[in-house]
């Protein structure tokens, strides 16, 4: 079976569509039943999530931002269960203790455990104040959120059910998660937005973001303290928005979708993000241009692209690399800044290459445990990671040395060379993809061998696991091979010197951590 299997990768989807769609009603249920106190003291409105739920359409479910948004339901049901199980807790340090130990090891890509434990450590006291706190937070976040999915919903909503009207606290400031621009709401899954005329957005700033929607049967309103401004009108089947509408910026039209770019994140000089601003015609120009370079000279590779990934985020940020969210799939957040055109091709296909991978994840169990002992070598870090760490960097790696191999062969003879310069890469980028395959190549089969002795010694790794391992060792082993007759030059070139040093210092880590024993674990 080829790792890139585009007919699985549908058939998957479409099994995750389908499992979103599931998860969303069971959060319902569960909230009207075994949690309807508590969601009645958030204020939380289960009646429209469901509303909500018959509203989106099928391929919505496997969006960005209806997973998002599921997900964060999902993280929110959760922590009302805990809210409900402290309150009769007659151990509070033990019940503190196991949730922080639990939220180390899976709210990785959150801030709860900074919610829950600011000080870095198991903290009783205060535990219960603070849950409340991080479920009103979320309540606020997922109700704001769900008025956006499907434009106009809330009116119907109000309607339908002659709900006089219906106030929600927003909050209209930068968001980074979702690349949202200060004084817009981004409506809808296409990427358009509408954005604040001049004097709302003063009163948003004086406000630092903060407002009231109030939703009535034939509109929708902004309250910033006392003023009240209107965002939009409903007459018959047409809304009528008071705000500035921004279509969305589309990089590629594929047989898949459209490709979007969002908004740009900027990064202060600490790595942190500081703001949203727009993207320049430039940058969508330069993700385009990549986009097509992966077209023309890697089909399938293209075709998995196109599937997994719907939205990029340039990101203006020195030494800060691109980054994916599992529970945003198709969201790629790319370093376009402080990378070149090639470094650019490289990320978007990193990125996707985390989607793949989620999405396999989401249908199959590849190890047994957490096995989060950090005792393998990266050649990546160059340091000792866990063996989920060293399975994801390996495919993700795979995939990287692939494109970086079609890259090589699209550019032989002449006129693969001409096709090369005129998608804007040079002589010496051409030299870099040879080199950085080979470096892929050598790095790759280093972990191979740990994820091997995981699987044959350890018996870490599930049936799936050792499928896939076995997939990642088939498709690397011809990766070098195709590669091999550019291995000479790269060696006599400006690179030979780096990957020189590159193979000795993998050959000093399997000397130094060699085959890992249990008694090492």
């Amino acid at each position: 079976m080829p790792l890139l299997d585009v007919p699985l990768l549908a058939r998957l989807q479409e099994e995750f569509r389908l499992s979103m769609k599931r998860l969303l009603g069971d959060l319902c249920e569960d909230l009207e039943s075994q949690y309807a106190d508590v969601a009645k003291s958030l204020a939380l409105p289960v009646a429209y999530f469901r509303f909500l739920g018959q509203a989106l359409e099928r391929d919505a479910y496997a969006h960005w931002k209806v997973v998002g948004w599921i997900e964060a339901l999902n993280d929110l049901v959760y922590f009302i269960d805990l809210l409900q199980q402290i309150r009769e807790e007659q151990n509070p340090r033990e019940f503190a203790a196991q949730l922080f130990a639990e939220c180390e090891e899976k709210f990785f890509e959150n801030s709860y455990l900074d919610d829950l434990f600011p000080r870095g450590v198991s903290q009783a006291s205060g535990l219960e104040r603070r849950l409340n706190e991080l479920c009103t937070r979320l309540t606020q976040e997922l109700t704001q959120e769900s008025l956006c999915l499907v434009p106009g919903l809330p009116i119907l909503w109000c309607a339908s059910r002659k709900i006089p009207s219906w106030t929600i606290e927003v909050h209209l400031g930068h968001n980074v998660e979702r690349a949202e621009m200060f004084g817009t709401i981004a409506m809808g899954m296409e990427g358009a937005i509408y954005e604040a005329p001049p004097l709302v957005k003063g009163a948003l700033k004086h406000a630092s973001g903060q407002a009231t929607i109030l939703v009535r049967p034939q509109e929708l309103s902004l309250k910033i303290g006392q003023t009240m401004t209107p965002l939009c009108m409903r007459r018959g089947n047409r809304l009528e928005w008071s705000w500035t509408h921004r279509s969305s910026v589309v990089a590629m039209e594929t047989q898949s979708g459209a490709i979007t770019v969002g908004p740009t994140l900027v990064y202060g000089k600490d790595r942190q993000p500081r703001t949203v601003a727009s993207t320049s015609a430039d940058q969508v120009a330069r993700i385009g241009l990549a986009w097509t370079i992966v077209q023309d000279a890697w089909p399938e590779g293209h075709e998995v692209l196109a599937l997994l990934t719907t939205r990029i985020i340039p990101l203006k940020a020195k030494g800060v690399v691109s980054f994916s969210y599992r529970h945003r799939p198709g969201l790629s957040f790319i370093n376009c800044f402080d990378r070149d055109n090639l470094d650019l091709i490289d990320d978007v296909i990193h990125e996707n290459s985390h989607h793949h991978l989620n999405l396999l994840l989401r249908k199959q169990i590849l190890y047994h445990g957490d096995r989060n002992q950090q005792i393998f070598y990266s050649p990546w870090r160059r340091s000792l990671r866990p063996l989920r760490g060293i399975l994801h960097a390996a495919f993700t790696f795979v995939i990287g040395a692939m494109l970086f191999e079609r890259l090589s062969t699209w550019a032989s003879g002449r006129s693969g060379l001409a096709r090369w310069k005129r998608a804007g890469l040079t002589l010496r980028d051409l030299q870099r993809a040879r080199f950085r395959c080979l470096e892929e190549v050598e790095s790759v089969r280093y972990s191979i061998q740990d994820l091997e002795y995981a699987s044959r010694h350890l018996k870490w790794l599930t049936g799936s696991g050792q499928r896939l391992v076995k997939q990642l060792a088939d498709t690397i082993e011809q990766v070098e091979h195709n590669i091999a007759p550019h291995r000479k030059a790269v060696l006599a070139s400006k690179f030979g010197p780096a990957l020189r040093r590159h193979v000795k210092e993998l050959q000093q880590a399997r000397q130094t951590y060699g085959p890992v024993r249990l008694g090492k674990v």
